[in-house]
């Protein structure tokens, strides 16, 4: 080898030995610089690739996703990410085949995602329903009509009942007070010609609601005893509870019976001219009418009947329960109530006939000590005997019948009373029924003892009957 091949040698870098024929390699020249891809334009954003393009949401093989880019993500904020519109079946259903290409559009022409292009990733699709059970065949369904009247109105149920019944006249006319009938508020009402009304006062309304009650509806008869020790008042709490009982209810026939085996004086002080008696009427054997009866009984002024017993002690007759029992059973024709004038021994075979037929009892008392103690020794001889239906529809008076009553002891005999719990009325003492006289009308007496009276009636009226069970057990 000639120096000129060592040279040539050191020239192109060989190293190897000097016998073999391996020649270097030529050096590569350097490639030229690739072209920038172009940027690709925006796709459509209804655009959706076939599914064939669509990458797997899911990673494979380990690696992570690829994030979208930030205009195309629809968690991000203002990225202007709209859901891609989709045609034909929903996802999930059996129809469903996937995607359908976006319609033709001519301002866009044929146009081809880039290679390099990645569409954005696919939303999961919702997990498949079950398909619906098939309907039953019915009626063709009517086109549906937007309604002539609020949404609302269509969920509201329709009105019930008839429109007569709606229509009332409370809401339309306006309500016009009731005149007062008594103290200053009447002055006004008169002084003013009517044109100041200023209505009934707290005194008179609720009196207006005891007159209402004694008004309520009675269906068959109803039957009242009175019973107290003699002296106490009882034949004038009869008269007056059975006066107030028929002013008030003038559609019903009230009687009160006398029933005092001791020389009763109950006749005496409704009507002092009647003529008739027990035995009259148990012995009258053409009583088809109520005038036939009307010629048997009494009356006051108001409205209350009166069956009296033995008028002339000279021929005395002994009241016996077979008497009454037919006397009362022809009056039952044709009253509704009968306030019943007890003995004041309560174990006379006519008080126990009394007693057999009653619907309520009125229990007479002085506000003294003696006529307190033979009210409860009344109410004890009840609680013995089983009464106590009886004993729930008892109430008791302390009639102060000669005005010496000490208040105190007109209070603790209330509250001892009330403490069993019987209703206590206690009657003031009024000058109009002192003397013994006729009880002609409930406006003789005084406004406080006409007040009572309208209590006690009205607290009896509680139990009336609403059915006409004739054959109820009375106690």
């Amino acid at each position: 080898m000639t120096d000129r091949d060592d040279a040539l040698r050191r020239e192109l870098g060989w190293t190897g030995p000097e016998e073999t024929d391996y020649e270097p390699p030529k050096p590569k020249p350097d490639p030229p610089p690739a072209p920038k891809p172009p940027t690709p334009s925006r796709p459509p954003v209804d655009y959706v690739p076939p599914e064939s393009q669509a990458p797997d949401p899911s990673p494979r093989g380990g690696q992570p996703e690829a994030s979208p880019p930030p205009f195309l993500d629809p968690e991000r904020q203002g990225s202007g990410y709209r859901q891609p519109q989709r045609y034909g079946p929903p996802p999930g259903s059996p129809r469903d085949t996937g995607p359908l290409p976006p319609p033709n559009r001519p301002d866009e022409g044929a146009r081809t995602p880039q290679p390099d292009w990645q569409p954005p990733p696919r939303p999961p699709r919702p997990a498949a329903q079950p398909a619906p059970p098939p309907q039953q065949p019915g009626p063709p369904t009517q086109p549906w009509k937007a309604p002539l009247y609020p949404p609302e109105a269509a969920s509201a149920p329709p009105p019930t009942g008839s429109y007569a019944d709606r229509i009332r006249a409370d809401d339309l006319v306006p309500s016009r007070k009731v005149p007062p009938a008594r103290g200053w508020r009447l002055a006004l009402y008169k002084a003013t010609f009517g044109t100041v009304n200023l209505g009934q006062s707290p005194d008179e309304i609720r009196q207006a609601e005891l007159e209402r009650r004694i008004k309520a509806v009675l269906r068959g008869h109803y039957k009242i005893g009175v019973m107290g020790k003699g002296g106490v008042g009882k034949t004038t709490v009869s008269a007056s509870v059975g006066s107030v009982f028929a002013e008030l209810r003038q559609d019903d026939r009230v009687v009160a019976i006398d029933a005092d085996t001791a020389f009763g004086k109950l006749g005496s002080r409704v009507d002092p001219k009647v003529q008739g008696s027990y035995w009259e009427l148990a012995s009258d054997q053409h009583l088809e009418t109520f005038a036939d009866v009307r010629s048997r009984v009494g009356n006051n002024a108001a409205g209350l009947f009166v069956l009296a017993g033995e008028a002339t002690p000279a021929r005395r007759r002994v009241l016996d329960p077979a008497i009454y029992r037919e006397a009362t059973s022809r009056l039952d024709r044709y009253f509704s109530i009968s306030i019943v004038d007890c003995s004041s021994t309560m174990d006379t075979p006519v008080t126990q006939e009394v007693m057999r037929d009653l619907d309520a009892l009125v229990v007479v008392s002085s506000p003294w000590v003696d006529g307190a103690a033979a009210a409860g020794q009344t109410m004890d001889w009840l609680a013995a005997r089983g009464l106590t239906n009886l004993l729930q529809r008892t109430v008791i008076v302390l009639n102060d019948s000669d005005g010496h009553a000490d208040k105190r002891t007109r209070s603790i005999l209330a509250q001892q009373f009330a403490s069993q719990g019987q209703k206590v009325f206690e009657v003031p003492f009024d000058g109009h029924l002192r003397p013994g006289g006729v009880i002609d009308h409930t406006n003789q007496m005084s406004a406080a003892t006409r007040r009572k009276f309208i209590e006690i009636a009205a607290s009896l009226a509680e139990h009336f009957p609403t059915r006409d069970d004739r054959s109820r057990q009375r106690y």
